[in-house]
């Protein structure tokens, strides 16, 4: 291996490295309880690395928003994907839903809690946390449409989920995912 390709691996290990302890600590304590010192101090990362991956604070939450979007999607398709009926992959969103609000250290929606913390000072999060949200919004349209239910059907079972992921963070409970499921359900047995 080359001196490049070694650098070019040390970078994206730190940069890794980085990332996942930011995940860690903006979503178990929030972000602006979190310091870059912190963020160090949890990667092993040296400051002056950190900031050379990541100059700002802004540009490390936009970047832990990026990667969690595309892990917390992709993990979600997956679990629908194994589903062959139209409908029931719609329900199993809520399936998933449920078991992600059970999982161990689960505070709500990574992205509604941005939004809450740094939306109003912060166009780059604000932009990061919509176009989560709008391409979760496109994704769940796309199964409502492939159950033959129309597009307004889409938005109320986008509502459902949104709001059972913000009553389950707040509550601290799975039971808001079966209740939206439930709901869901009912939406999606009534004729259009």
């Amino acid at each position: 291996m080359d001196s490049t390709a070694a650098r070019e691996q040390a970078v994206a290990r730190a940069r890794d490295q980085a990332l996942d302890a930011a995940e860690e600590l903006f979503y178990g304590r929030g972000i602006q309880a979190v310091g870059m010192d912190d963020v160090r101090g949890t990667s092993g990362v040296s400051l002056k690395r950190l900031y050379q991956l990541f100059p700002s604070k802004e540009l490390l939450v936009e970047a832990y928003l990026e990667r969690r979007d595309v892990r917390w999607r992709r993990r979600l398709a997956e679990y629908v994907d194994r589903r062959e009926d139209p409908a029931e992959r719609v329900l199993a969103v809520f399936d998933w839903l449920e078991g992600w609000f059970a999982e161990p250290g689960f505070r709500g929606c990574a992205w509604i809690n941005s939004y809450g913390e740094l939306g109003a000072t912060s166009p780059r999060v604000a932009a990061r946390v919509r176009a989560h949200k709008q391409a979760f919004k496109g994704w769940l349209a796309a199964l409502v449409a492939d159950a033959g239910r129309p597009a307004t059907l889409a938005e109320q079972v986008y509502l459902l989920a949104e709001g059972a992921m913000v009553t389950a963070g707040v509550e601290q409970s799975t039971a808001p995912a079966a209740h939206a499921r439930e709901a869901a359900r009912a939406l999606l047995n009534s004729r259009p």
